[in-house]
């Protein structure tokens, strides 16, 4: 996972290369919901934890933070990534296409100004959009490459992006000393 930062302009790269492996179950048997846990205790940094993996996002020096791990907009892309590279993987093995490789770019313009002075505002227009290129590595049929280019835009991830998730919002406070 690579990402590159310039002034007004963030573009990640996951690059996942495969072995032959098995794909791994979903889900493991009896899980039912996933669960993310993410605590900010000082500044912007924020420590994110999921089953027994612990990760941080913060925003970049000139957004307000230290720049301490990528933004959650990244996060984002991030996961779009690597569910659209695994999607592809998942389906190669189910079908037998020899699948060698998946690299993802995505990009987007991120306004971490107009974020923060747009907080509370109905402005839906705070992403423009997002650049999604897929490159699929391996010894292909053309019937092969047609099916992998639409199972592209098919990742559960990619679809709940583009469909409207509904949030079950609670907030609640508690006293500090």
């Amino acid at each position: 996972m690579v990402l590159h930062h310039r002034p007004g302009f963030v573009k990640f790269r996951r690059t996942l290369i495969f072995e032959s492996e098995e794909s791994p179950s979903l889900r493991p048997e009896g899980e039912h919901m996933t669960s993310v846990t993410a605590s900010l205790k000082a500044g912007t940094a924020v420590d994110i934890r999921a089953r027994r993996f612990l990760w941080r996002s913060d925003e970049p020096k000139l957004a307000g933070g230290k720049d301490s791990g990528p933004t959650p907009y990244e996060f984002l892309l991030g996961s779009l990534a690597a569910c659209t590279a695994m999607t592809l993987r998942f389906h190669a093995t189910k079908t037998g296409i020899p699948l060698a490789g998946v690299d993802v770019t995505l990009e987007y313009d991120p306004e971490h100004a107009q974020d923060s002075n747009n907080l509370g505002a109905q402005d839906d227009d705070l992403i423009a959009g997002i650049k999604n290129r897929v490159m699929i590595h391996g010894q292909l049929t053309e019937q092969q490459r047609a099916l992998l280019r639409r199972i592209a835009t098919q990742s559960p991830v990619h679809k709940a992006l583009l469909n409207q998730i509904p949030i079950d919002d609670a907030v609640s406070f508690t006293a500090t000393d």
